[in-house]
């Protein structure tokens, strides 16, 4: 069993099929990630896939000692004592602008074994339901594994998912705060969704309501702990004053656990949140498991960093117990 590692394609996805030395030898890629064909039996074989890392070195380093590095630099100094939590909501700019937050968000929680990550798929590659169902993470901090048996669980449950590594393959909102969540549990297994197009684009909200649905069922019957990671940039590009303002609305009703207040108050006051739909999700789902807080951990923009204030990008971290 081997792998080989492929340069991104940006373009179109592209699988090797016919009789060449490639496909002979069970291998095949699409942009960012290299699938394998692995012998289980006699005559039967399952894919394997391998997602590289579409931002490291932009959004993060690329370097397996620098990254950690900023990790810890990044990680809250003030101790705090991590709890079990139905859910975290992280966002997931650059580093350097959000991931003091991020850091915040995974410090808070305790990281079981299985975490299912919902981001928006700001690429519109692929399903617009996209999970990445099998196989496995390359970063530079370390290798995830899929939670396969979750995945299926997930598909079987919900018709509108599909098995999708493609519509991964560029997509930065769950790879950059994976990292952290290692920094707590270096164990634990992913299952990636991402949502296509910001909202209304991702699908009415009866849709986005079935998937929670499924999320939230598919976790009961695991029977085990499972943390859902809702990540989101809030409002764009305008200046702090009215950033902080439109990111207030949408965190007060996130606060509520009111997902459809969330949603009425983006579209009202025309909040550019993109993950409005991964967290309507995860909102939903956690309401349906029980939850019966959400606390706000932090909230920071862009111009904290950058010390630009007129065209700021909004960070938030939030726990949902």
């Amino acid at each position: 069993m081997f792998s080989i590692r492929f340069p991104p394609r940006p373009r179109r996805h592209r699988f090797l099929h016919g009789s060449g030395e490639a496909a002979q030898r069970g291998i095949g890629f699409g942009p960012g990630v290299a699938y394998r064909l692995c012998p289980q039996r006699a005559g039967a074989y399952s894919l394997g896939v391998i997602r590289k890392p579409a931002v490291a070195g932009q959004f993060y380093p690329a370097d397996a000692g620098q990254a950690w590095a900023w990790i810890e630099q990044l990680w809250p100094r003030e101790p705090c004592q991590p709890s079990t939590a139905t859910a975290v909501i992280m966002p997931h700019a650059g580093w350097m602008y959000s991931g003091a937050t991020a850091a915040i968000a995974a410090s808070h929680v305790t990281v079981p074994d299985c975490v299912i990550l919902l981001g928006p798929n700001h690429h519109n590659l692929g399903h617009p339901y996209a999970v990445f169902a099998r196989g496995t993470w390359q970063l530079p901090v370390g290798d995830v594994a899929v939670d396969e048996a979750t995945a299926n669980e997930l598909l079987t449950r919900c018709d509108l998912l599909r098995d999708d590594a493609w519509a991964h393959s560029r997509e930065h909102s769950l790879e950059v705060e994976v990292p952290f969540l290692m920094r707590t549990n270096p164990r634990m297994q992913i299952v990636p969704i991402v949502i296509g197009g910001p909202w209304p684009d991702s699908g009415d909200r009866a849709r986005l309501r079935a998937i929670a649905r499924a999320v939230a069922e598919t976790v009961a019957h695991r029977g085990q702990p499972v943390l859902l990671v809702a990540s989101t940039d809030f409002n764009h590009y305008e200046d702090q004053r009215t950033t902080e303002r439109k990111d207030r609305l949408a965190l007060e009703a996130i606060e509520h656990r009111d997902p459809e207040l969330l949603m009425d108050r983006v579209q009202k006051h025309d909040i550019s949140m993109c993950g409005v739909a991964p967290t309507y999700i995860t909102l939903h789902a956690a309401n349906q498991l029980g939850a019966q807080t959400a606390r706000i951990l932090d909230h920071r923009t862009s111009g904290d960093v950058s010390g630009d204030y007129q065209a700021v990008v909004g960070y938030a971290a939030a726990v949902i117990q």
